[in-house]
């Protein structure tokens, strides 16, 4: 497994900053999370992607991005080449964690279709989930990204969302609180999902006993806005069969970007 400790990889001509000085930076966008409920933001997004610098290779996390109220100019989607100039998010503690300075973001291009993708994507395609969870088990500084190839995925489980918590709903107020007080902003409190839904997967390690990882991906949130008018057991079923039946097809080469969280470094999303 390709050592990923650093932003730059074992390959990348330049060390990681000393200090908390501005980069910039040059990625493509390969992921982007739903929002979740924040005290300063409103609401965050993290965002990921892989460095397309020949001279800084690896992998590039951006948080915290408050995307629904972006300017246009700085709005981006995935697959998309940016340049942002950012900061190393020490308070993260993951190595590929930077705070991004959006006004500085600039889209270059959209790579739509798979072949321009996929000499940017292929060289991560190195690893398997049982090896991430062993660097995180063992070290606690492992990679917290990756790209993994299923060898199967076996079920994809729709469960109700409990909704927000206490404090994420505190969250949410106090920042609309906030807009009203001193903005004048009419702003719509994030909602949150109906559904949830967790892959359960085998990885291509020759020992590996199978994983259960909850999906954060920003589109099966959006899948479901996109579908409002159905039922509840319609709408499960509709996720189910979109993001098992179809995404996850026999015919398919599978494969989930997952990444850990800043706490609790052993716990991987897909």
């Amino acid at each position: 497994m390709t050592d990923q400790m650093t932003l730059f990889g074992p390959d990348g001509t330049e060390p990681e900053p000393a200090t908390d000085e501005v980069r910039s930076l040059r990625l493509m966008i390969t992921v982007k999370a739903a929002p979740n409920p924040s005290h300063t933001y409103g609401e965050t997004v993290c965002v990921a992607g892989v460095s397309v610098d020949p001279n800084r290779p690896g992998w590039v996390r951006l948080y915290p991005i408050n995307f629904r109220y972006l300017e246009q100019d700085t709005r981006f989607s995935k697959y998309d080449i940016v340049t942002v100039d950012a900061q190393r998010a020490r308070a993260d503690g993951r190595h590929e964690s930077w705070k991004p300075r959006m006004a500085s973001l600039r889209v270059e291009k959209s790579l739509r279709a798979w072949d321009p993708r996929r000499p940017h994507i292929a060289p991560y395609m190195d690893t398997t989930m049982c090896e991430l969870n062993e660097a995180a088990r063992g070290q606690g500084v492992g990679p917290s990204l990756g790209l993994v190839r299923a060898a199967s995925v076996e079920d994809f489980v729709v469960e109700k969302h409990p909704g927000w918590t206490r404090d994420e709903q505190a969250k949410i107020d106090n920042y609309v609180g906030q807009l009203d007080l001193f903005g004048g902003e009419d702003r719509t409190p994030l909602e949150a999902p109906r559904f949830r839904g967790a892959y359960h997967w085998h990885c291509r390690s020759e020992d590996c006993r199978g994983h259960k990882q909850g999906n954060i991906d920003w589109e099966l949130v959006a899948f479901q806005r996109t579908m409002r008018s159905l039922g509840d057991a319609d709408l499960a079923d509709a996720i189910k069969a979109t993001f098992l039946g179809e995404l996850c097809a026999s015919d398919r080469d599978v494969a989930f970007y997952v990444g850990n969280q800043a706490k609790r470094r052993n716990v991987f999303s897909v």
